[in-house]
């Protein structure tokens, strides 16, 4: 039973290992600040919470696993919001997704393609 428990541990902290360098690699990766908050998010979410789900399996007493899922429930609860909230802030200053522009004709954000003098949409 013991060594399911560790197996069962060493695959929640790798598989908690390879989110958070992925969400790494996203963060330097990706090219503007939209996609990035999205790896932050994954990174701190999910990688953090696996890890620390993790390491409840090996905690040795009741208080120190009630200590744990403290943490990831405040976690699940706070990494998303804080991650809507950044972007809320982005697009209420004006930053809007690569692709995406403001002053369309139609007023609804979604970027479109122009003919070659650039004077509106493509007809052809």
């Amino acid at each position: 039973m013991a060594v399911l428990l560790d197996i069962a541990s060493w695959l929640l902290l790798l598989a908690g290992s390879f989110f958070v360098v992925v969400g790494s690699l996203g963060l330097v990766r990706f090219p503007e600040f939209f996609t990035r908050i999205h790896a932050a998010s994954i990174t701190d979410t999910l990688g953090a919470g696996l890890m620390i789900l993790g390491l409840l399996l090996q905690s040795p007493h009741w208080l120190v696993a009630a200590k744990l899922v403290l943490i990831v429930m405040f976690l699940v609860l706070t990494g998303p919001t804080a991650t809507h909230a950044l972007a809320k802030a982005a697009l209420h200053g004006g930053l809007m997704p690569s692709g995406q522009r403001r002053d369309t004709p139609g007023g609804d954000g979604v970027s479109r393609a122009t003919d070659s003098q650039g004077s509106g949409p493509s007809n052809s």
